[in-house]
């Protein structure tokens, strides 16, 4: 299979409501992650990476954000006069539900359609991981898969309609769960799913006409006995974000060098907006230990286990532990802070003490003073 047969599709809205304090006014694709990236850089980068030229980002709401740091896909080689990057907005203002996946795909399948791409990929802006889908496509090809999804084993995510498959010894899927009430490991979908464009296009009119509005339910479950469905598994570091103790896990995780080494590498780059800025300034009386520090900040303060975007500033005698410091965020003289969630350009004056818990972080919304 050839990448540039292959139309890349990504959800931004996906599971908003999962992350109700930092979707309030972006995107799940556009919300922070790593001190300098947005969680849409991941499936971007990833397409980017394996060949495909041609990507759509569907939008339902607050995609402004999105579309600001997305622009004309420039950092991800998808500014083309053929192909690139298109953003997808929202057909009418009454369709603004990111989990019904079947309208929505309904409403782009003209996009779709016209695209020369054989193939679709369909990808999820909540899934941080940087993964081959070279060998995806390989797997997809070499086992002559309807569709190909990929799954990861653990603790299943607290998603709607999250799905949980069963395999047998050559991938092929045997059968899907959805909402499967365990504690024990399994088989859970990453939601990235490989589909031959003619089948979508079927199976997306077929599942309108019963006013059907689960892909997981009406597509994957409805039709595993039927057709060819196979489970690639991702070996590399993954994390899915379902809720604010796993987004604030994931950022943790990255200050750990295996982390980092999974997800950052230089023979598939992760891309991201540019925006160029001074190195960081440490001040005489800072002291920054296993902490992520990105350009443009100035340190006066003590950070610790901590990332921090670019532009933060840590006045003097500030401590900041275990904590993520967005965009342009302030700490005044003498603050403390301990397992809290700054959004962008928000002020912590001089002195505050805040503190949460690595299960339930602290997080101060976007333009708060305190």
């Amino acid at each position: 299979m050839i990448a540039k047969n292959v139309l890349g599709i990504v959800y931004s809205n996906s599971y908003d409501s999962n992350l109700n304090a930092l979707t309030a006014r972006r995107t799940m694709g556009s919300v922070p992650f790593g001190g300098r990236y947005r969680l849409i850089d991941f499936p971007l980068s990833n397409m980017v990476n394996c060949g495909i030229t041609k990507v759509g980002v569907i939008a339902n709401s607050n995609f402004h954000s999105l579309m600001d740091h997305i622009g004309s896909g420039r950092p991800w080689d998808l500014s083309r006069k053929v192909d690139g990057l298109t953003m997808l907005p929202p057909f009418t203002p009454t369709h603004a539900d990111s989990n019904n996946r079947i309208d929505t795909l309904a409403r782009i399948m003209e996009y779709i359609s016209h695209s020369k791409q054989e193939y679709v990929l369909l990808m999820d802006s909540n899934f941080v991981c940087n993964m081959d889908l070279k060998k995806l496509m390989s797997f997809h090809s070499g086992k002559n898969a309807d569709i190909t999804v990929a799954y990861c084993t653990g603790g299943a995510p607290k998603l709607y309609n999250q799905a949980v498959v069963e395999l047998d010894i050559t991938g092929k899927v045997t059968s899907v769960g959805i909402d499967v009430k365990t504690n024990d490991d399994v088989n859970y979908l990453a939601n990235v799913v490989l589909i031959r464009k003619a089948l979508l296009e079927r199976l997306i009119g077929d599942a309108q006409s019963y006013a059907s509005v689960s892909f997981e339910k009406d597509i994957l479950q409805k039709n595993v006995e039927t057709l060819n469905i196979y489970g690639y598994k991702v070996d590399e570091w993954n994390c899915t974000i379902d809720s604010m103790e796993t987004y604030f896990a994931a950022n943790m995780a990255l200050l750990e060098k295996a982390t980092r080494k999974s997800l950052f590498n230089s023979q598939s780059p992760v891309y991201t907006k540019v925006r160029d800025d001074m190195p960081v300034i440490y001040g005489l009386s800072s002291d920054c230990k296993n902490s992520l520090i990105a350009d443009g900040c100035q340190i006066e303060g003590t950070v610790k286990n901590s990332i921090v975007f670019r532009g933060a500033r840590v006045a003097k005698g500030a401590v900041v532990e275990n904590s993520i410091l967005m965009q342009d965020a302030f700490v005044g003289e003498d603050a403390k802070l301990n397992c809290v969630i700054m959004d962008k350009n928000t002020v912590i004056t001089p002195k505050k003490v805040l503190s949460g818990d690595k299960s339930y972080p602290l997080f101060v919304g976007k333009h708060i003073v305190i």
